[in-house]
């Protein structure tokens, strides 16, 4: 056994190197797999690294290259089981290119936003990830050169993706209008955000095309429903409901189910994002699926891209997405 293994000094590379019997510059080629070091070479130096219990300083590789391998996530609500799905998919195609990412949650705070996000650049991330809580750009004197990558908000500044909301608010309304409804109540989340109101007010348009929109309200993103949209849900004036997140969805089925509604028997409704939680209700609830594997791959390779190429022209992807039947869709009831 090697002294730097009984001495309880933590290995260096020039000790990998003389351990290995090659130069510092051929270990350091070999450890990061760059430069023409042989693989027999390589896995040698490899193998003794390990021998010793060698871990790169990244600190100093940081200050070395100006980049630290680490990227920020800026999340507006991790109990909205939308997000941590997000964020495990960035995690891991981040992770596929060999980059750490921080993960925070902002809970609908601006200045969490704020504190967040100066956390972040002060830890020296390479860039951010930022799904902020609404489209008010609250870190524009935060993040300068910084790459960002915007998540389903408006931003003149950085590079965007986002989701077809329009098609998906379609698509729930005229899957309601197939099944035959024609009074049909539309719940959609907070009006600040663009997304959540473009959502909306697509199912709004199509349904007063039919002349079948009962009414129109807002709630929170949250299973807990407001007041006013707890009595419409449950008062009988719509046979079924277009709800802008699926979270708000099972709410509006919690709070049927109170009353004596069952779903889909007395009322249908379809939500939008196909969280997890959708799939495992009962009946299964038909939404519209918001594609956040891919979403979260894209972004990651997107915003490295950004880092790699800071000059390049802005970018904005947009998603499309898919209607998702389970079992919360029928006919209404007989009159």
């Amino acid at each position: 056994m090697t002294k730097d293994e009984n001495s309880g000094k933590r290995p260096t590379l020039k000790d990998v190197a003389l351990a290995a019997g090659v130069s510092v510059a051929t270990a350091s080629y070999a450890l990061n797999d760059v430069g023409s070091v042989g693989g027999d070479t390589r896995r040698h130096v490899l193998e003794v690294a390990a021998r010793l219990g060698y871990r790169p300083n990244l600190s100093a590789k940081a200050m070395r290259t100006g980049k630290t391998s680490a990227i920020g996530l800026i999340l507006p609500d991790l109990t909205n089981p939308f997000f941590p799905a997000l964020a495990q998919n960035v995690v891991h195609a981040a992770r596929e290119s060999a980059y750490s990412v921080f993960v925070t949650d902002t809970q609908g705070s601006h200045e969490a936003e704020r504190a967040a996000a100066q956390a972040l650049i002060q830890r020296g991330v390479d860039g951010l990830i930022w799904f902020p809580i609404n489209d008010e750009d609250t870190l524009a004197d935060l993040t300068g050169g910084l790459p960002v990558l915007v998540l389903d908000r408006d931003n003149p500044r950085h590079d965007l993706i986002q989701i077809d909301v329009d098609s998906g608010g379609r698509m729930a309304a005229e899957r309601l209008i197939r099944a035959g409804h024609q009074r049909i109540g539309v719940i959609s989340g907070p009006t600040d955000v663009r997304s959540s109101r473009q959502r909306s007010e697509s199912s709004a348009e199509v349904l007063r095309r039919h002349d079948a929109l009962a009414w129109h309200l807002h709630n929170a993103y949250s299973f807990d429903l407001e007041p006013a949209v707890a009595a419409a849900v449950a008062d009988g004036s719509a046979t079924a409901l277009c709800v802008g997140a699926d979270l708000i969805a099972l709410g509006a089925i919690n709070t049927l189910r109170q009353r004596g509604l069952r779903v889909p028997e007395d009322v249908s409704i379809i939500g939008f994002d196909n969280i997890p939680y959708g799939a495992l209700a009962f009946p299964g609830l038909s939404t519209i699926n918001i594609p956040v594997e891919e979403m979260g791959i894209e972004a990651v390779n997107t915003l490295l891209r950004r880092i790699a190429k800071p000059t390049e022209s802005r970018r904005r992807l947009v998603f499309d997405v898919t209607y998702v039947e389970r079992g919360t869709v029928a006919p209404p009831p007989a009159a």
